[in-house]
């Protein structure tokens, strides 16, 4: 994706995940506009047990290399909807996401309204820069503004204490070090770089939209 600042620290990234803020990936929700570099990463996340979630053609990629993914249809209950403009925009995507593990009145919550712990997301957003580049039509870029994908960004930034988000296919190497390194477990360190990283590509990414619209 061109729309985010290539991270040049992933050697940094790489260390001990022993202690309390060691978090173990038992669950990744992925949706993303590009599939290509996914396939190692995802290799490597079943090799190490984690369960995918996804949608729409994720899901099917996902399942054409030979691995199970559940559909984030039945865990919110509804379909795609308008056009797939409505997806991963539920209370049973985002619970998961942004509930606070460390919280009892949050657990008691997702447990009550049967909300599955993410501990993981990926997302590759549609590629705005590259359909205004293209010179396509008004009607086809504002189709081209996730809404979605940009959504989950921020949440899972957001709870980087729990969550690591992965923003951008730049950042899938960075994982796959660590998951060689140290297994299915991130530390605080590696997720709050994580969320730096999903940041700068959230901003990267409204910025351009809001220089279309000045246009």
């Amino acid at each position: 994706m061109n729309t985010t600042s290539q991270s040049h620290s992933a050697p940094s990234l790489i260390g001990r995940a022993g202690g309390e803020s060691a978090i173990r990936i038992k669950t990744a929700l992925i949706s993303v506009f590009h599939k290509d570099g996914l396939e190692e990463l995802l290799k490597k996340l079943h090799q190490e047990g984690v369960k995918f979630l996804s949608t729409g053609g994720t899901q099917a990629f996902i399942e054409s290399l030979g691995y199970p993914c559940q559909k984030v249809e039945e865990v919110t209950s509804y379909p795609s909807i308008l056009g797939g403009r409505v997806k991963t925009l539920h209370p049973k995507i985002f619970g998961g996401i942004l509930g606070r593990r460390e919280l009892e009145g949050d657990r008691q919550q997702m447990a009550m309204y049967e909300i599955p712990a993410i501990d993981l997301v990926i997302v590759d957003l549609y590629p705005f820069e590259q359909t205004v580049a293209s010179g396509a039509a008004e009607a086809d870029i504002i189709e081209k503004i996730d809404i979605g994908g940009i959504s989950l960004i921020r949440a899972g930034a957001k709870n980087f204490n729990d969550v690591v988000i992965i923003p951008s296919k730049e950042q899938y190497k960075p994982l796959l070090d660590i998951l060689n390194a140290q297994g299915a477990q991130t530390t605080l360190a590696q997720r709050r770089q994580f969320a730096t990283e999903a940041f700068g590509v959230s901003s990267h990414y409204d910025t351009a939209i809001n220089a279309w619209f000045k246009k």
